[in-house]
């Protein structure tokens, strides 16, 4: 599908020394594009995928064995926050590829709302500059609705599709004027470029913190309800439905919302959505005491919103597994549900997140899981050399061993931000080696 200018960036200048010529063996092949799923060898040159069999021979600067383990393409989130320009305290254009990449992330896009906002093709090109020299994996930043996130007057749209932002959001919040965000979504539809959806009415969240619940009344916390969300949601579809336009709603987390993207699919309209692994692990049950760890937005639902998540993804419904990595700083965390910050960090669990509570009960598959965090999402970017281990695509690579059990310590995580309500969570499946654009970027050095 078509696109605006396309300048994502590449790997960091750190891993830019000659190519050399890698070969994995002994891996087990999962490509969403050539269905294999089985033993395969993978034969990289420069930054390509040459050539993928059964049994290769050729010799190679570095061979790689990855028995036991999946090769996978390389993990592209939709949904990240670099804080970068502006806020580093949080996180960096460098820190956050390198949680990136432990993570098997080989291409993020980069949400608007930094200091100052992403709203014109400069701002856009400044990024992607410096994210060539800064950042392991590949960033994509995604341009604002309005300038400065305002709600009042759109931004420079042409001037960042031209700049290859391939999306605009308002994420972190939603354009309430719904004219002019139709009018975004019509420049957006003009420059061949999608729309990604914060989807909350603010008017109606009056203060909440979670999900209005008992818990919520227990805790003594301001809640929030679905219809905060789906409000939005069912407004987005029907602008989408009119304009034409390519839209993606982010970090989906009602069973309303699954079911209206369902109908919209039905209908045959441009409408994609995402979950992030919080939402379909944990439920507002899990809250069992003020902790502002546990404070996102939207908030953990209940046990009924987190199963039509899993279903939605089970039945293809729901396209996308995204993060909506958040860092913040532990002043800005550490304090009551009611005074922190929403948002936690995902880049460095949502894969392991993924293969233990959805791949190894058997809800998905693994080749669902790259699918769902990586082919789709290529397909959504229009990054038609991207989300595939076959031959001739760039050598964006994920070796993940799925046998791996351990604890997850946020006191590991490559990122400034340690804000997660998964310390000391159980999980199974890890990061063996990440490849971007056919170099090794990230290698797990314990067993």
């Amino acid at each position: 599908m078509p696109h605006g200018a396309c300048c994502h960036a590449k790997a960091g200048t750190a891993e830019r020394k000659a190519y050399m010529t890698i070969l994995i063996k002994n891996g087990h092949v999962v490509d969403p594009l050539t269905r294999i799923d089985g033993d395969y060898d993978v034969l990289i040159e420069d930054n390509r995928i040459k050539k993928v069999a059964a049994m290769i021979e050729e010799a190679a600067g570095q061979v790689i064995d990855a028995k036991g383990c999946y090769v996978m393409p390389g993990f592209i989130d939709l949904h990240v926050h670099f804080r970068d320009p502006g806020l580093e305290y949080k996180e960096t254009l460098k820190t956050g590829g390198a949680a990136a990449v432990r993570g098997g992330v080989t291409t993020v896009c980069a949400m608007p709302n930094t200091k100052p906002v992403i709203d014109d093709g400069t701002k856009v090109r400044d990024v992607h500059e410096r994210a060539k020299k800064d950042s392991l994996t590949n960033v994509i930043q995604i341009g604002a609705v309005t300038k400065g996130q305002n709600g009042k007057e759109l931004a420079d749209i042409e001037g960042m599709a031209k700049e290859g932002c391939h999306a605009i959001s308002e994420d972190g919040k939603s354009v309430m004027d719904a004219s002019l965000y139709r009018k975004g979504m019509k420049a957006a539809k003009e420059c061949g470029i999608s729309v990604f959806a914060h989807c909350e009415d603010i008017n109606m969240v009056e203060g909440g913190v979670m999900n209005a619940d008992e818990n919520a009344r227990r805790l003594g916390m301001k809640g929030i309800t679905n219809s905060v969300e789906d409000v939005i949601v069912a407004r987005d579809i029907l602008l989408a439905k009119e304009t034409g336009v390519r839209l993606h709603l982010c970090h989906c987390s009602t069973a309303d919302s699954v079911e209206m993207i369902r109908l919209a699919k039905e209908e045959g309209l441009p409408v994609t959505g995402e979950v992030c692994p919080h939402h379909f692990t944990l439920c507002t049950d899990d809250i069992k005491e003020d902790d502002g760890n546990y404070k996102m937005n939207p908030p953990l639902r209940s046990k009924k919103d987190v199963e039509a998540l899993r279903k939605g993804l089970t039945d293809g419904v729901m396209d996308v597994i995204a993060t909506d990595h958040a860092p913040h700083s532990e002043e800005e965390k550490n304090q009551s549900m009611e005074k922190a910050f929403f948002g936690i960090v995902g880049l460095e669990t949502s894969a392991a997140l993924t293969y233990t509570e959805l791949v190894k009960p058997g809800i998905l598959s693994i080749m669902d899981m790259a699918e769902k965090m990586s082919f789709n999402p290529a397909r959504i970017l229009g990054l038609g050399e991207k989300g595939s281990v076959s031959e001739g695509k760039i050598a964006d690579i994920v070796i993940f061993d799925p046998d791996k059990s351990y604890v997850i310590d946020k006191n590991t995580f490559a990122s400034k931000g340690k804000n997660t309500p998964f310390d000391g969570y159980p999980a199974t499946g890890k990061v063996r080696y990440t490849l971007v654009d056919g170099r090794i970027v990230y290698k797990d050095e314990k067993n």
